[in-house]
């Protein structure tokens, strides 16, 4: 671990724990931001699905076959 992240760790530490929480959220929080490129390609996919689903090209399978399945496995 780098120098100056064990000194951030290290005063994290010393944060009540609702401090800490937050903190723990706000870092978390900055990993998961949108991405447009990524986003407009899951728009891309999703629309493809549908478009092979109301096309006859691809089926759906129930929720609880699925599960079945899973446990089966």
């Amino acid at each position: 671990m780098a120098e100056t992240t064990q000194k951030i760790l290290q005063e994290a530490l010393t944060l009540s724990p609702i401090e800490r929480a937050l903190l723990i959220d706000h870092l978390v929080a900055s990993l998961d931001r949108p991405d447009p490129k990524l986003d407009k390609l899951w728009i891309e996919e999703a629309e493809n699905r549908l478009k092979a689903y109301n096309s006859g090209e691809l089926e759906s399978v129930t929720a609880e076959l699925v599960f079945q399945e899973l446990a089966e496995f």
